[in-house]
């Protein structure tokens, strides 16, 4: 009986070693790829719709919709700024995409699915970007999180979540950032956008904050895109920092 549990100790014990060896070489074989990195390029694909849901007690049996923003320009504000970003260590260059294909791209709504299925913007990086031959490409596109009573909001959007005391609204911009190899096409690192804070009353896994308005009086105000805007630009620095893609982080 000691034999046989002192086997089973062994045989976890040396489940745990290969366990942190894998990690451990996971690890520098992501590092040893980013620091071979010299040139990049960057896809942004999350800005053209904004999503307006309710949510709460009277949310249930609402069907969230959704209007076109693209006139706000945000995935070239985006661009920008991770531009302005990683120009200090990576020589940067433009690249054209078909951004509505990236868009396109939808998590399956099964759960099993998504980890089974080989990630979609390798192929797209392979395919609709060019210049090819960069030797990393950064492609933003929407994350999702769950909002209250477990329903799900992606990318950029407003919500009103209902109480019985309160009604609260909550602007979201939920985004992800891969490293495609641009030589193998592999995903390098791929990282959520987190919480700037979680101080409010709802919380959602991403970068949101309280708006005072309702759906309808701040759809479609300057300064719903400024709150927008102020999310990206505040969540994209701590990002790519997280992912060591600027010096000093």
């Amino acid at each position: 009986m000691i034999a046989m549990r002192r086997i089973a100790l062994l045989g976890v014990g040396l489940a745990i070693a290969s366990a942190v060896l894998g990690a451990a070489a996971a690890f520098e074989t992501r590092t040893t790829k980013l620091q071979a990195i010299k040139t990049l390029g960057i896809v942004s694909a999350i800005g053209e719709e904004m999503s307006l849901t309710q949510a709460g007690l009277t949310g249930l049996g609402n069907t969230a919709q959704s209007l076109s923003i693209s006139a706000w320009g945000l995935d070239e504000l985006i661009v920008q700024q991770a531009t302005r970003l990683l120009s200090g260590r990576f020589r940067v260059q433009p690249v054209s995409y078909r951004r509505g294909a990236f868009a396109a791209v939808r998590d399956s709504a099964v759960a099993p699915v998504n980890l089974l299925r080989s990630d979609p913007f390798k192929e797209l990086v392979r395919s609709d970007v060019t210049p090819q031959g960069l030797d990393a490409y950064v492609v933003i596109t929407r994350a999702r999180s769950k909002l209250g009573n477990g329903r799900n909001v992606e990318g950029v959007g407003l919500a009103e979540y209902r109480t019985l005391l309160a009604d609260y609204g909550l602007i979201h911009a939920l985004y992800e950032v891969r490293i495609i190899d641009g030589k193998a096409f592999d995903v390098i690192e791929k990282r959520a956008a987190a919480p700037l804070d979680n101080t409010g009353t709802v919380r959602i896994a991403g970068p949101s904050g309280p708006v005072d308005e309702t759906l309808g009086g701040a759809a479609s105000s300057e300064r719903l895109r400024a709150a927008v805007a102020d999310l990206i630009t505040r969540s994209l620095p701590v990002t790519l920092g997280d992912m060591h893609l600027i010096d000093g982080q």
